[in-house]
This record gives C-alpha cells, sequence and structure tokens, in this order.
C-alpha cells in the first residue's frame, strides 16, 4: 500500500488543528484515498495556546498523526522544510495549513495526477478570497522573482503542492537555514502540474502573517535564488559614474560658455551628496541581505531545535530516510 504523507505546520491554531485532522482522515478513512496509508506530521512552533496539548490528545488517538513541538518559534519556512524532511510518505504534500484555507479536498485530484507519472503536482491561488491591495503586491512580488531568477516560479503557487519522493529527495538535501521552499522546488525541475483552486479565507482563527512577515519572506524569495540585485547594483554604479562625469563635464562648459546659468552653489552640492548617499545606502542593505544569509548559512547551527516528538518510534531518529542531509542538521536537539 503506497503511503501519502502530509505536513501541517502551526502556530497558537487550537481553533483549527482538530478540523485539520478530521478533513484528512475523512479522505482516507472511507473517502476518496481509502486505499492509501496516511501519514500526518504537525509541526507546532511553539505555540502559547492549547495547540500543543490538543496535538498530544490527537496523536494518542491516530497513530498516523505524528507531532513535533518545536522548542521556540523559528518561523513557519524552517518549521516546514523541517518537518518535511521526516515524511517517509511514497508522495508528500509539502504543505498543508491547519486553518484549511489550501483546502484539502483537492489531495485526491493530486494523488490521481502523481499516480499519472507527475512528478509536482501544484497548486495555485488562481482566486484570492483577501484584498485587493494583497493581490497586487502578490502579482508584484511573483513578477520581479521570477524576472530576476534562473528558473521560473509559478504564478501564485506557495507550498501546497505534491512532490513524488524523487523530488523530495532533491528538496532535503538542500542545506539552507531559511528555506524558501516553493523556490527550492521550482529549482529542482522536474514535470509539473499545475492545478488552479480558490485560496479561501480564513474562518476560525487569526492569521499569523503581518506585513512585516509578508516582506521578510519576499525579500528572501528573491535573494535565495538570484545574485541580480547585486549585479543591479554594480550596473547603476557605472551608470551614475558617468552621469557624474557627463554632468561635471557639461558644469565646466556652461561656465565658460553660459556663466550665469551654470550650476553652482552650495544647494547643487547637498542635493548630489544626499542622492548618492540614497544610493550607497541602499546598495549596502542589498549586500547586507546576501552577508546576513551567508553568515546564517556558515554558522552550522540547527534548523530547529525541537522539544519532543510524538509518535515517531525508531523512525523519527533518522529523518533522512532516502535523502542526504547536512550532519549539522540531522539531529537537532
Amino acid at each position: 500500500m503506497k503511503k501519502i504523507s502530509i505536513i501541517s505546520p502551526c502556530f497558537n491554531e487550537e481553533e483549527n488543528v482538530r478540523a485539520c485532522h478530521e478533513a484528512v482522515r475523512a479522505l482516507f478513512e472511507g473517502g476518496e484515498l481509502a486505499g492509501y496509508e496516511r501519514e500526518h506530521i504537525f509541526s507546532d512552533n511553539c505555540s502559547e495556546d492549547r495547540t500543543p496539548a490538543i496535538l498530544r490528545e490527537i496523536a494518542s488517538k491516530d497513530p498516523c498523526v505524528k507531532v513535533i513541538l518545536n522548542a521556540r518559534n523559528f518561523g513557519p519556512f524552517r518549521s516546514n522544510f523541517n518537518a518535511l524532511r521526516y515524511a517517509t510518505g511514497d508522495a508528500i504534500l509539502v504543505f498543508l495549513p491547519v486553518d484549511l484555507q489550501d483546502p484539502p479536498e483537492l489531495i485526491p485530484q493530486f494523488v490521481r495526477h502523481w499516480e499519472n507519472g507527475i512528478d509536482v503536482v501544484a497548486g495555485a491561488r488562481a482566486n484570492r478570497e483577501e484584498s485587493l491591495s494583497l493581490r497586487i503586491c502578490r502579482g508584484i512580488f511573483y513578477r520581479i522573482v521570477n524576472g530576476l531568477s534562473d528558473f521560473e516560479i509559478p504564478m501564485n503557487v506557495g507550498e501546497f503542492q505534491l512532490i513524488d519522493r524523487k523530488v523530495w529527495e532533491v528538496v532535503v538535501a538542500h542545506n539552507n537555514q531559511y528555506p524558501y521552499i516553493r523556490g527550492i522546488i521550482a529549482s529542482c525541475g522536474f514535470n509539473r502540474l499545475i492545478v488552479p483552486y480558490t485560496w479561501k479565507a480564513r474562518r476560525r482563527g487569526i492569521s499569523k502573517n503581518n506585513l512585516m512577515r509578508l516582506i521578510d519572506q519576499a525579500l528572501n524569495g528573491i535573494f535565495s535564488f538570484t545574485n541580480a540585485p547585486m549585479r543591479l547594483c554594480t550596473f547603476a554604479g557605472f551608470g551614475l559614474a558617468i552621469l557624474c562625469i557627463a554632468y561635471a563635464l557639461v558644469g565646466i562648459l556652461s561656465y565658460f560658455i553660459l556663466p550665469d546659468y551654470a550650476p553652482r552653489g552650495t544647494m547643487t552640492i547637498i542635493i548630489a551628496l544626499f542622492f548618492f548617499s540614497g544610493v550607497q545606502l541602499a546598495f549596502i542593505g542589498m549586500l547586507g541581505e546576501y552577508v546576513t544569509a551567508i553568515h546564517a548559512q556558515v554558522r552550522h547551527g540547527p534548523m530547529v531545535v525541537e522539544r519532543e516528538k510524538i509518535n515517531f518510534g525508531t523512525e523519527g531518529s533518522d529523518k533522512r530516510r532516502d535523502a542526504p542531509v547536512a550532519a549539522s542538521d540531522s539531529s537537532p536537539a
């Protein structure tokens, strides 16, 4: 019997974890996926409400549910990627949110496409039950990333994707301290099918994504897979240098030809000083993004520190199964 693994990160989701578990279980027990074995991995990011207690209760009654309790909040991407490395299924649903904004009803359709030979079945949020401003910002982000990257991240595709075991092996082999998972999957290649769906509005609880976290995720996506920002800085530096030389030549010529109209005075100096200072600070900021990512990577710290694992048994001691994972990350505390 083939096994389907499903990854569900959560943080302060006491109102949603039971509904998520029941929705998945219904698909496998008497539902469209009755002929498959189920593995549902919840990764709790140090919730401050009753989420850990509810997960313990669910796991005690359902051996197909596995739970990872993080020692602190490590952010959604690292928590998701760490749980992903524990998956043992023949196909793996990379991310199913416990708030069910990405609909679990699509999982049987994903599995059918996978059985027909598709390595990556990706859900695309063709319609979003969210504000127009957020939809516009997301559209701009995808266009920027795809314009700068050497590969395409499909528009409106997040981590709600079913991947084959061989794709999983390549994905989890990445030793990245801040993994941008949808970008990693896209960079791996393989044959891919896009399935559009409606991204539902949250029915219970409050979203944990705020504006700063969304900006952080967007910057991570941009700086993780391209050096185009630094190359832009290089070209802009040369361009500004040429403009400065041209401006100086114009100033010298105008002084001799049209002395009354020649640029002079402290105002010109102040404007030029502040303009070039702003440009330098912007370039230093871009450079800092890369330096920060390199610094986090070379320190070789654990991606996630785990406080407790439930229902893993002996297999939980080897999160790699068949795929290689960097030794520094293979045994978090």
